[in-house]
């Protein structure tokens, strides 16, 4: 699409507010993907961290035991 001016081109022939309003979600959307992924990859490690622990002290306690 050609625009005459920068003006123009931000308004997107007057659907401008829902043009950038949809770019601006998707952008958010994405950048929550993001984060949540993230957070959501330590709380996998430091669940997987807690269960060894408790597998390494259930395994110390057997060999007391024995």
């Amino acid at each position: 699409m050609y625009f005459q001016s920068w003006a123009e081109f931000w308004a997107m022939g007057n659907y401008g507010f829902y043009v950038w309003l949809s770019f601006g979600s998707t952008y958010a959307m994405l950048a929550a993907l993001v984060v949540y992924s993230r957070w959501q990859h330590k709380q996998l490690k430091r669940e997987i961290a807690a269960q060894a622990a408790r597998e390494q002290r259930i395994k110390q306690y057997q060999e007391q035991q024995n």
